[in-house]
This record gives structure tokens, sequence and C-alpha cells, in this order.
């Protein structure tokens, strides 16, 4: 794949079967938020060589949920680079801790609702 496409089809299987095995906080993020708000998201979604947890085409937003991996050395690596070459297509990056799902839910989805609002105006 080129590095200037946003598709990357060769990870479309492993895009599924992150749909299928989503997290704890995952799951609770899309069923009790996202597969129901009023602008379309997906889950899973291939974005250049990487899969966002879930994106927002018409915001042009990625939203991601941090484990304890995202906080290594490696893991702080790699989301630098997905974020650089997020922000290439014009796509914002926003992060959640998986414990901030667990703790603070309703502010979560909240900021999540604002950032999309700023989005598309």
């Amino acid at each position: 794949m080129r590095q200037d496409r946003m598709y990357n089809s060769t990870l479309i299987p492993r895009a599924r079967e992150l749909r299928k095995d989503m997290t704890d906080q995952e799951r609770r993020l899309w069923y009790g938020f996202l597969r129901v708000y009023p602008v379309r998201i997906k889950r899973q979604m291939v974005i250049g060589q990487f899969i966002a947890d879930f994106y927002c085409a018409k915001a042009k937003l990625a939203i991601e949920l941090d484990g304890s991996q995202h906080f290594t050395d490696d893991g702080m690596q790699y989301d630098t680079e997905r974020e650089q070459m997020m922000q290439k297509f014009g796509i914002e990056t926003i992060r959640y801790t998986n414990l901030e799902v667990d703790r603070q839910f309703e502010a979560v989805c909240e900021s999540i609702d604002a950032h999309i609002k700023s989005r598309i105006g």
C-alpha cells in the first residue's frame, strides 16, 4: 500500500477479528453510546496502515481507547506514528483510557459528542 492512501485492504481481516473481540471498554462505549449516535461511527476502521478503534468519517475523528500497552515506550511511539499519519489525512485523534471509560463513562460520551459537533459545525 502506498503511504498516501487512506485505506489498506490487507488489514480488513484483522479489523474484523478486532470487531468480534472488542475489549470490555470498547464494547461498553459501542453499545452504550456510539452505535446509536446520530452521526455514523464505525468500529475498527482501517486507516492507512493502522486500525482505529472507532471512526467518524463525517467529523474526520478517530476515537481511541487506551489500555496499559499504550503507556509503554513502544506503545507511545506507535501511537505517535499513528496520530502523525492520521493528521496527514486531516483526521483528529482523541484518546481515552480504559479507566476513564470504566469510571467516567458519561463524561467520555459528552466529550466525544462535543468533539464531533465541533468538527461538523
